[in-house]
């Protein structure tokens, strides 16, 4: 049996990640494979370093991306900083926290939980009391930007909050990282992690992690050693480092290509890349409610990277979704946990958050609803968001 030459569909991906990757980020992977330790290759590493120190805003020397997905980052980040029978604070408003929550007890932590409801962010007045009643916390741990519910997560007051009692503060900027703000060393954190297949435009397999001093210190000064041996920061940095001792083959063309897309993320400008992720969810914002459709995540803290959709009774999500994939070759993402079937989740990351990317998907969209009987303003979706455009311009 011969098996047939590979052919994906050319889809359009406004989901929850992947995101579009940027077509220079393609070119870059198909670029000659060399050595894990050729000079050619330590030179790659020491641009992504430097670029990705500016795109968290960190001076913080062990920087790096870590070889495998945005998940792989936030095990390395807690296994690095947990050992058994520490106390960690971890807050929880969707399925990240909870996976953050899970990992830190895998990893032997004693895990205090902050909740808040499914769309509004977490209350720093509650992790404050939380510390108050734990004075030994060593960490505390919180999603950025909440892939599950499009929640965009203040962190100022958090991260002084952390400092005054002591423990590290943790950050998942996976969905925020090169789409909006983050202040690394501003809001005091100690350990941040990212993933390359959100607003970086990369495709998955590398993840940007940064480790403040003091994080470092903690890991080198466990009890014993960190259960991972492939994650362990000590072993890593020292590859990462002058040194240049080797740990493990570093995956060539990834790192080519997270050096190409740190590239084009800042030939754009940090400022001007924000403002377009911004004025993106805006017309999109304005396109589904003149559908008749809302918006989950609390006014005031909602992602502009990760859109979420309440659905209105009557309007079926799978078929709806399914229309866009097969008939228009458009990904968005449906809800999950207990917003399963009830929300979507609408992607306007990197190379995808543009005004063409939003007409299209709102046209699909009217087009779907007409054929399928839906009742409100069909015909108005494009219409609203091409006037947040034009606005924008005026």
């Amino acid at each position: 049996m011969i098996i047939g030459e590979l052919n994906p569909h050319l889809r359009l991906l406004l989901g929850p990640g992947p995101s579009p990757v940027h077509p220079r980020v393609l070119k870059a992977m198909s670029s000659h494979v060399v050595g894990h330790l050729d000079p050619d290759y330590l030179a790659v590493m020491d641009d992504c370093q430097q670029m990705l120190r500016q795109v968290l805003n960190t001076r913080n020397r062990v920087t790096f991306p870590v070889s495998g997905t945005g998940s792989a980052a936030m095990e390395a980040s807690i296994c690095n900083m947990i050992e058994e029978g520490d106390t960690a604070v971890i807050c929880v408003n969707g399925v990240f926290g909870e996976r953050m929550a899970d990992v830190a007890g895998r990893y032997g932590a004693k895990v205090i939980r902050v909740d808040a409801p499914w769309g509004r962010p977490i209350d720093p007045q509650d992790v404050k009391k939380a510390l108050d009643a734990h004075p030994g916390a060593v960490l505390v741990g919180i999603v950025h930007a909440e892939t599950s519910t499009g929640v965009l997560q203040p962190m100022e007051e958090i991260g002084e909050i952390c400092r005054k009692h002591g423990a590290l503060l943790l950050m998942d900027c996976v969905t925020s990282l090169g789409g909006v703000p983050v202040e690394v060393d501003k809001w005091g954190v100690e350990v941040a992690y990212s993933g390359t297949q959100k607003c970086l435009s990369c495709p998955p397999g590398v993840a940007p992690i940064t480790f403040s001093e003091r994080a470092l210190g903690r890991a080198r000064e466990r009890k014993g050693k960190v259960k991972s041996w492939y994650f362990d920061v000590t072993l890593v940095e020292k590859y990462w480092g002058q040194e240049r001792v080797y740990h493990h083959t570093g995956p060539i063309s990834m790192s080519y290509a997270i050096r190409e897309a740190l590239r084009v993320v800042l030939e754009e400008g940090l400022e001007k890349r924000f403002a377009r992720h911004a004025l993106a969810s805006q017309a999109l914002r304005a396109g589904v409610e003149a559908l008749g459709l809302s918006m989950f995540a609390q006014e005031g803290f909602r992602t502009p990277t990760l859109n979420t959709v309440t659905l209105k009774p009557g309007v079926e999500d799978g078929a709806v979704r399914r229309r866009l994939l097969n008939d228009f070759d458009i990904e968005i993402g449906g809800g999950l946990g207990p917003v399963a079937g009830k929300i979507w989740r609408i992607g306007m990351m990197g190379h995808g958050a543009t005004q063409a990317n939003v007409v299209y998907l709102l046209s699909a969209l009217e087009v779907i609803f007409r054929q399928m009987g839906y009742t409100g303003s069909v015909g108005s979706a494009v219409a609203a968001a091409t006037r947040v455009y034009a606005e924008a311009v005026s």
